[in-house]
């Protein structure tokens, strides 16, 4: 009878603990809805909603700020190359849902339910790589394919030996010459599969080929699963937060933003860029205003360094004024107190300092300035 007890309380004990692990992992957060992102983001942005799209999210950043060029950069991971964001928010905008470039209120996103390493379309022009945000609404057919036509100036673009740098917004192409190189272009269609999340999208550029081009071994991140929203790049794991996303929901009220704004209450993007220089000095290193800014950072910088080479020029005439002082010690003593204080003098030549009276007299025996040991020539 116990024999039986025992065997009764091993079965109920393992089939509560297979029935709880599901459980667990819901609570994780596996699977999600729209009312995360209306969540999350609400900080750092602004919702309106959109007749053709429903909500869409406009961030609040620097004037200048572009999709996938902006704060971020590409790393190869085991799905692909999989752009990296600085911004805290930018595991959900890049990695879900849509980017279009609205005339007056600039880059608005779109949320979407798959989830992906970078919704760009790819080109490969000569000695250039290039990418721009895949519009919302666009099939992967469509996108991944030589028809579909994005502005050229939503292009980024740089050398091929530039591409997988950290500091890749330092080596954009100018986008002026954007026309040029995508009129010599061609569509990298490196299309992968995702069947456990079924999800179709693009990896990039081939790491063969990227290897050969920036000419050392490029070591794929593995993509690490993050149970809260954010991500962070470190011991050669990515790991983000990157959960199912439900496209129903099961009753219960449906989601929404917490705050929606009249996109009238909206800031267009030219009163963005006429706010007071401050606030737009004041927004982080790493935020840069532009593509063409970013591409003009080492011009930039120049004044800076040119700073720190000038120094030791300006530092001459002080130089100049010791090695000169023993001419200058020759003047008549009311002389000497207006141009150089006795504190000013070297230590050594204040000792030797003979009294007024006694200079006076030294100066009428000396028909020429003694001699400079440094080799510099008195003043005239």
């Amino acid at each position: 009878m116990k024999t039986k007890i025992r065997i009764i309380s091993i079965f109920l004990m393992l089939f509560i603990g297979v029935s709880i692990t599901p459980q667990k992992a819901s609570a994780q957060g596996v699977s999600i809805g729209f009312q995360v992102f209306y969540d999350e983001l609400s900080p750092y942005g602004t919702w309106v909603y959109s007749s053709d799209y429903g909500y869409v999210w406009i961030p609040d950043v620097a004037p200048g700020f572009s999709p996938y060029a902006t704060d971020g950069y590409w790393v190869l991971t085991d799905e692909g190359w999989t752009w990296v964001s600085y911004y805290s928010w930018g595991w959900a905008p890049f990695h879900y849902g849509r980017w279009y470039i609205d005339p007056y209120y600039g880059p608005m996103w779109v949320p979407d339910y798959e989830w992906g390493p970078g919704w760009v379309t790819w080109r490969r022009s000569g000695d250039y790589y290039g990418w721009a945000p895949i519009g919302p609404g666009v099939s992967i057919s469509v996108a991944y394919g030589n028809g579909y036509n994005v502005p050229y100036n939503q292009w980024t673009f740089v050398r091929d030996r530039d591409f997988g740098r950290r500091n890749i917004n330092n080596y954009y192409i100018n986008s002026s010459n954007n026309v040029t190189i995508i009129n010599n272009s061609t569509v990298i269609n490196n299309i992968r599969v995702d069947n456990s999340r079924n999800v179709t999208y693009n990896a990039g550029p081939e790491r063969t080929e990227v290897e050969k081009h920036v000419g050392k071994t490029i070591t794929p991140v593995a993509i690490k699963e993050r149970s809260q929203p954010g991500q962070s790049l470190s011991k050669n794991q990515l790991q983000i937060y990157r959960p199912q996303v439900q496209k129903h929901t099961s009753g219960g009220q449906k989601p929404a933003p917490s705050k929606v704004t009249s996109l009238e209450n909206v800031k267009t993007s030219s009163q963005k860029a006429a706010e007071t220089p401050t606030k737009r000095v004041n927004q982080p290193a790493k935020r840069q205003p532009s593509q063409q800014q970013k591409a003009d950072q080492p011009a930039k910088q120049q004044p800076a360094q040119q700073q720190k080479a000038d120094q030791p020029a300006k530092q001459q005439p002080a130089q100049q004024q010791k090695a000169d002082q023993p001419a200058k010690q020759q003047q008549p003593s009311q002389q000497q107190k207006v141009d150089q204080p006795g504190k000013q003098q070297p230590a050594e030549r204040q000792k030797t300092n003979q009294p007024k009276k006694a200079a006076k007299v030294k100066t009428t025996k000396q028909a020429k300035p003694p001699k400079d040991t440094k080799g510099e020539k008195p003043p005239h």
